[in-house]
């Protein structure tokens, strides 16, 4: 059974997760130098570039409540990490 606190970091980390697909979705139809027209902000409102670097903050934050309260190890994200960057690139066809 999960506490309260395990559900509201979980749930944290899934709202980022799906707010930078929000974001990526936007790069992919407008660009990374786009903007939303109808921030209050107009032309000086963040890219959305910027918006992508914000809400990937928002997940490592995330991240890190999970990992502060051993419901994730940091060993196992860069262990991860270490077996995606084996694994991934055979089906990347445009990285270096």
């Amino acid at each position: 059974m999960l506490t309260e606190a395990q559900v509201e970091r979980l749930a944290l980390l899934a709202e980022e997760c799906a707010e930078v697909i929000v974001v990526v979705g936007k790069i992919l139809r407008h660009g990374f130098e786009s903007y939303d027209p109808t921030h209050p902000n107009g032309v000086d409102s963040p890219t959305n570039q910027e918006m992508l670097g914000h809400e990937l903050g928002d997940v490592e934050y995330a991240l890190s409540l999970l990992s502060k309260h051993g419901e994730v190890s940091a060993r196992d994200v860069l262990k991860g990490r270490a077996l995606a960057e084996k694994k991934k690139p055979k089906y990347l066809h445009y990285q270096e």
